[in-house]
């Protein structure tokens, strides 16, 4: 067995196995240890992968733990820990499964399928009993890897690399997540009409911080939901990436290019059901580009070419310029849409499409007039930020603050009460 091969995820779940052992006094470390540390390895595919197959992991679990309170224990300082021969059946049974499925490294997923083969024991037992079989195991992951091989020590990162990496907007839109957009019906209109185009269309809102780009991507999602887009946008799926958490933990060269190619196989895989929408698009632009790398901007470049990608973006006019107007072969492929500050009457409609959700959250009631002054004075007296974004703060914040006074002591008699406290301790003090 040689432990080389096997990745990081599998390398861990071998030495919680370890450690379950000691931790339980078990002198032998079973299958039953390794399918529990697999289990508990929320990072890895396993847990992912039995969900999937509609197993209960807490009952799994319990069953587990039930098995291998049952195994001797022993006591002593001096006591060596030792590998069953059905441990070594099921890693030498993993080694298999890998080259069967042309793998250059172990996984958690083939100590997995390797322990479901296993008919000696209670670990094959158990996820037999819980519905798993070898054949819904292998489609399973078939449709989670979705055509990727292990070909480095860390393959985790690049399955559901969309899920990983993104959040999926239209389906947030389908179960009412997402906050209802007012207005905005001509911005919206502009990016399905981009959108719609043969080339160049991958529309960029252009506008400054807290205007409403994000929430024309989000208007958007909601109207595909509901139908109303043209017949070449129905049924398109929008996801918005998060390139901070794709850059994140990404020590070595290559990974960040690895993890982007994941998404990317994924996107072309959907064959042009998925619009892709990058907040701050800016940042595409030297993303990841470590020592001899290539930033995330270039990588996108051919399939923006190719027309494999439609992405909308959205920056500020000055970053856009900064950044995406210097480089002539990025910039020629968006179609940059310009998304002006509403005016107090549109702001005005929007605080009375979104009154609702902030009535809910805080618990209180907001009349109109308390919206109209939001709208007023917001843009009266608070000069360094924009409508709608200042205007929706201000009613947040005067929400959450009548809550609070409803919710805790008054603050004069709280300040007393403070003060109190503070002359008893001092004339406790003063006693000694």
């Amino acid at each position: 067995m040689r432990l080389d091969k096997l990745t990081i995820r599998a390398q861990e779940a071998v030495q919680e196995a370890q450690s379950i052992a000691e931790r339980m006094n078990h002198q032998n470390i079973d299958a039953e240890h390794l399918l529990l540390a697999l289990i508990d390895q929320t990072e890895s595919i396993v847990p992912t992968v039995l969900q999937k197959l509609g197993v209960q992991l807490p009952m799994l679990r319990r069953y587990v733990e039930a098995e291998l309170k049952k195994l001797p224990q022993v006591h002593g300082a001096s006591v060596a820990s030792y590998i069953t021969p059905r441990f070594k059946q099921v890693m030498d049974k993993a080694f298999e499964e890998a080259e069967r499925l042309k793998d250059e490294y172990v996984s958690t997923e083939h100590l997995l399928m390797a322990l479901v083969e296993d008919t000696s024991g209670p670990a094959g037992r158990l996820l037999r009993q819980a519905g798993v079989t070898p054949d819904s195991l292998y489609q399973a992951l078939m449709e989670i890897r979705g055509g990727h091989r292990v070909t480095d020590q860390n393959p985790e990162e690049k399955y559901q690399a969309l899920q990983r990496y993104g959040r999926d907007l239209t389906d947030l839109a389908r179960k009412g997540k997402l906050d209802p957009v007012i207005g905005r019906d001509e911005e919206i209109r502009r990016v399905i009409q981009v959108l719609s185009r043969r080339t160049k269309n991958n529309p960029v809102l252009i506008g400054e911080p807290g205007v409403g780009k994000t929430a024309i991507v989000e208007g958007l999602a909601q109207r595909i939901v509901a139908g109303d887009v043209p017949e070449g946008l129905k049924g398109k799926r929008v996801w918005q990436m998060d390139l901070g958490a794709m850059v994140a933990g990404t020590k070595y060269r290559g990974e960040f290019e690895d993890r982007l190619k994941a998404v990317m196989r994924e996107i072309q895989a959907a064959e042009g059901q998925i619009i892709v929408f990058i907040d701050e698009i800016h940042t595409l632009v030297g993303a990841g580009a470590a020592e001899g790398a290539i930033d995330a901007a270039n990588m996108l470049k051919p399939m923006l070419a190719r027309g494999e990608l439609r992405c909308v973006g959205a920056t500020t006019l000055d970053e856009y310029r900064k950044h995406i107007e210097k480089d002539p072969a990025l910039e020629r492929r968006f179609q940059p849409i310009l998304v002006t500050e509403p005016d107090v009457d549109d702001t005005i409609a929007i605080l009375r499409g979104l009154k609702e959700r902030y009535e809910v959250h805080h618990g209180v009631r907001i009349t109109d007039s308390a919206i109209v002054a939001a709208a007023t004075l917001s843009h009266r007296y608070i000069t360094d930020r924009f409508l709608p974004d200042k205007a929706i703060d201000l009613i947040d914040e005067a929400a959450s603050r009548l809550r609070m006074e409803i919710d805790s002591m008054p603050t004069e008699i709280d300040e007393i009460e403070r003060r109190i406290r503070q002359l008893e301790i001092e004339r406790e003090a003063l006693r000694k």
